[in-house]
């Protein structure tokens, strides 16, 4: 249990008052997301077993918002401790009410950017205990004059140029380099993504090459540190020296820092071999030596699903095919758009159907209008009905011949939604589909159809499908985001090129 202390107490009450006054939207924008009082003492209560009990702290936070932080650490070390306490904040909103809330203590609270401010020269000045939880600001966000800008300074600082898509919190994290003093420690609370995604590598050579990585603690996801932000934190602990020869890092899970779930000690070696480090710290789950980690490009070409062109033409309900007397021979069945499917495993009746409530059919002839109109009168009267409704003159069907033909896109056994948002009722912004069925699927789904390689594999042991599925759907939620595109109101989409990127952690069968 928590005790908060009269000035913390005070302090969140002020936090709480200052959210109120800005929109979701605002926040989002500078990706504000205070952090709760338990997890800041938590990382606090830690960063005092790692220093000596005379230790003189310089205390440096970037991204001070109202001093959760700077409130843990006057309750968890003494103040004669406390040499200097220094905090950037850039919205005056928040800093101006912190700067009179902590009026009554050393704390230099400076309202600015931190990323375009200038670093002490000695080392002396700079900080020997930074602790933040920098804005989870995407690169979306991000002007392309800012996001070149801060790249420049980040490869001035650290001398590492980080990808276009790295959020800002990555170049907080670079930056701050110039800002430690040496052998000062560093605790970051930051989004677990960056282990999985393309963009995080630059990060995590930084971390193994630039400075001594001490542990990487990671939350449950089902353990959600923000009620406003949902998104997997991790906190990464760090001291600014030379990793000495031989060197592990301790990956902990689950949990809080003081008392992990679980625990694992993993060599630098095998970090800088490894692509994807969310494996680790998971006790039995961890990567052996059956496992591979692979781009999903590696295993699968991915497609978007068809366009129609006119949905409400071409996808039929049975009580229309029956009103309209279609042929069969020219319907195939097709799944409904994902708000609209409840399950992710499709079952199959005996002739490939999908079982599910709600059954749809596409309607899919590629044969000329007078044979149509020779051979199948009944389909005919349906597309002069399309014809005359203007459904024929709409773009994608006026570009095809004939208009009512549909792009060729076979059923597969692997679906993955196209778009979605995080703060659904799934809490996922993307789902796996293992489809056991004939249907095929709309351009809201991306299509994953097996290479050859793994379409053998699959075909001498179909029990592998589920096998292969299952580890689809273990990538995570940020991995899956980092990759993609994000727009106003938090829809998240991706590309079948951005999906093909993602790393997946296959285990091979001996």
């Amino acid at each position: 249990m928590i005790i908060m202390s009269t000035t913390e107490k005070a302090r969140v009450l002020l936090q709480n008052q200052l959210d109120e006054g800005k929109t979701q939207t605002e926040r989002n924008k500078l990706g504000q997301f205070a952090t709760p009082t338990a997890l800041a003492i938590d990382i606090l209560e830690y960063a005092s077993a790692l220093l000596p009990l005379d230790f003189k702290i310089r205390f440096l936070d970037p991204a001070f918002g109202t001093g959760s932080f700077y409130s843990a650490l006057l309750q968890r070390f003494q103040r004669a401790q406390i040499v200097e306490a220094v905090g950037y904040e850039i919205d005056p909103h928040y800093g101006d009410e912190a700067i009179k809330l902590w009026a009554k203590t050393s704390l230099q609270l400076n309202i600015a950017d931190f990323t375009s401010a200038t670093p002490p020269n000695s080392n002396k000045a700079k900080a020997n205990l930074l602790i933040c939880n920098p804005p989870y600001v995407r690169h979306h966000h991000l002007s392309r004059i800012e996001k070149l800008r801060l790249q420049n300074k980040t490869e001035q600082t650290a001398g590492i140029k980080l990808s276009g898509l790295a959020g800002l919190y990555c170049h907080f994290l670079c930056i701050s380099d110039a800002w430690i003093a040496k052998d000062g420690l560093a605790g970051w609370l930051i989004p677990s993504g960056f282990m999985d995604v393309n963009y995080g590598q630059q990060i995590k050579e930084y971390l193994l090459n630039r400075v001594t990585l001490l542990r990487l603690h990671r939350f449950h996801p089902k353990d959600v540190q923000f009620s406003d932000a949902l998104v997997s934190n991790a906190v990464v602990w760090f001291r600014k020296a030379k990793a000495p020869a031989n060197h592990a890092v301790e990956f902990t899970y689950g949990g809080s820092l003081m008392n992990p779930n679980v625990k694992e000690v993993i060599s630098v070696d095998v970090l800088r071999s490894t692509v994807k480090w969310t494996n680790f710290g998971l006790g039995s789950n961890s990567i052996n030596s059956n496992c591979q980690q692979m781009k999903l490009s590696d295993l699968f070409i991915i497609k978007r699903g068809l366009a129609t062109g006119a949905n409400n033409f071409f996808v039929l309900t049975p009580e229309q095919v029956s009103t309209y007397q279609l042929p069969s021979l020219f319907l195939k069945p097709i799944l409904p758009s994902p708000r609209h499917l409840l399950v992710d495993e499709i079952e199959a009746d005996s002739v490939g159907n999908p079982v599910l409530d709600r059954q749809l059919f596409l309607l899919a002839c590629n044969l000329p209008e007078d044979e149509v109109k020779a051979k199948y009168p009944s389909l005919w009267r349906y597309l002069h009905l399309g014809v005359e409704n203007g459904i024929s003159d709409r773009y994608l069907c006026k570009h095809r011949s004939p208009w009512y033909l549909q792009e060729n896109r076979p059923p597969s056994p692997f679906l993955c939604t196209y778009m979605g948002r995080a703060d659904t009722k799934r809490g996922r912004p993307f789902r796996f589909i293992l489809n056991h069925s004939m249907a095929t699927v709309a351009n809201v789904y991306l299509i994953l159809y097996p290479k050859p390689a793994l379409a053998v594999a699959l075909s001498q042991k179909p029990e592998l499908n589920r096998s292969v599925w299952q580890a689809l759907s273990e990538i995570s939620d940020e991995t899956l985001m980092g990759e993609g595109r994000v727009y106003g109101g938090g829809l998240h989409k991706l590309e079948p090129k951005e999906l093909g990127n993602a790393i997946v952690s296959i285990t091979l069968q001996s």
